[in-house]
């Protein structure tokens, strides 16, 4: 295996490696999600509390988003990528403790590390690409067919992750199952310390600290609908659909986290033909009339779903066929946003750019991750899809002001 990896081109070894990376990272990191709200519900925890276990992850995503752009234009992303997976594991090693250490604040503690990990590993890995395409006009939709097959990938995997950590809470316990993800992330990293190039996305001129926030009303606006489309996706699918799912169609650990799994791969598929979707064609402000039009129909779909489970019509069936609708409009949405990002930023420190980009993307994830536990424990599920209904129509607007911008 090593062998026939040393012997691929160039170009496509690295983005072979970035991927797999980003695979495996998103493997282990889509079970542990899925590990942790399932073993905590199992042990009595109510849905707000288990939202807070998840608070210093997106946190400390924000920040490390944030300061790895920066971190990425003066190490490599190689480094950033590399130090991504090896915090994973140590994170998902301190989850290994004996049970009756596992308190709410040492699990914050695990997550705060994890949350560092996944969002170097991603910040990484999209920046990389901007150096592997050739730059001009004409490969445009290269990039656009590189970054959809990445996120698409990556977000099935994901739900992969999901059914995984389910099966493996079942089978092997919830430190067996950690093991098992360890071991897994171990190799992948293993790979990427001996194959992974040094010297991509070292900025030639080394910005300062202060070069840490966009410049750009371009993609201070894109970050902007970023944190909005984010928050909307998690203020009802992180915590509140998994808990609902389990308590009011009284569904087996197993189930739930293999839905959950079903609607992250279908989400992945469809992300990763967003090209096909949407017209290869990007040029000019094509792809950002497209976002505009995208983010309106998914926040059509919000708003109809919501209304349905309001009014309380056929609400098993609203909810399992409108999840998927919402999650195929989402997953347009989500992947021309990316490649917006990775076309508009600036080609010198890439990273910069993007990981201010995806802090956003955190700190929406932040805010929708606590609102999911808060608006469910108080107002129920269907408080939560108004909410990202509400959400999505403020990235419509802020969508808009971005075509006046261009």
């Amino acid at each position: 295996m090593f062998s026939q990896i040393a012997n691929l081109p160039s170009a496509l070894k690295q983005y072979g490696i970035i991927t797999g990376n980003y695979w495996a990272f998103t493997l282990t990191d889509g079970a542990l999600r899925m590990l942790v709200v399932l073993y905590f519900h199992q042990l009595g925890y109510g849905a707000l509390a288990i939202a807070m276990l998840f608070v210093f992850y997106e946190l400390f995503g924000v920040i490390t988003n944030l300061i790895g752009g920066w971190l990425g234009a003066h190490l490599g992303l190689n480094k950033t990528m590399n130090i991504g997976l090896g915090l994973q594991v140590v994170a998902l090693a301190m989850l290994c403790a004996p049970s009756d250490w596992l308190s709410v604040s040492y699990v914050m503690l695990a997550q705060a590390l994890s949350g560092v990990a996944k969002d170097l590993n991603k910040m990484s890995a999209k920046s990389a690409i901007k150096y592997l395409v050739p730059e001009g006009d004409n490969q445009q939709s290269q990039l656009y067919k590189w970054i959809a097959i990445l996120t698409g990938s990556k977000n099935a995997l994901k739900g992969v992750g999901f059914f995984l950590g389910g099966l493996l809470l079942t089978l092997l316990g919830f430190v067996g199952a950690l093991v098992a993800l360890i071991m897994l992330l171990t190799i992948a990293w293993i790979i990427s310390l001996v194959y992974l190039e040094g010297d991509i996305g070292k900025a030639k001129n080394k910005p300062k600290f202060k070069a840490l926030f966009s410049k750009s009303r371009a993609i201070n606006l894109l970050s902007a609908a970023r944190f909005c489309l984010f928050a909307a996706r998690d203020v009802w699918f992180v915590v509140a659909l998994p808990v609902y799912l389990a308590s009011q169609f009284n569904w087996p650990h197993w189930w739930v986290s293999g839905f959950m799994a079903l609607w992250v791969i279908a989400y992945g598929v469809v992300q990763s033909q967003a090209p096909k979707i949407t017209g290869k064609s990007l040029v000019s402000n094509d792809a950002i009339k497209k976002a505009y039009y995208w983010g309106g129909v998914l926040a059509c779909v919000t708003l109809l779903l919501a209304c349905l489970m309001q009014l309380n019509i056929a609400v098993n069936t609203t909810l399992i066929v409108g999840l998927f609708i919402f999650g195929a409009a989402f997953a347009i949405n989500s992947s021309l946003h990316s490649y917006l990002i990775v076309s508009l930023a600036k080609s010198d420190g890439v990273s910069l750019d993007v990981g201010f980009y995806y802090m956003a993307n955190a700190a929406g994830r932040l805010v929708g991750t606590v609102l999911s536990g808060f608006m469910y424990k108080v107002y129920g599920l269907q408080a939560c899809l108004w909410v990202s209904a509400s959400l999505l129509l403020l990235v419509c607007l802020i969508t808009q002001r971005l075509t006046k911008q261009s």
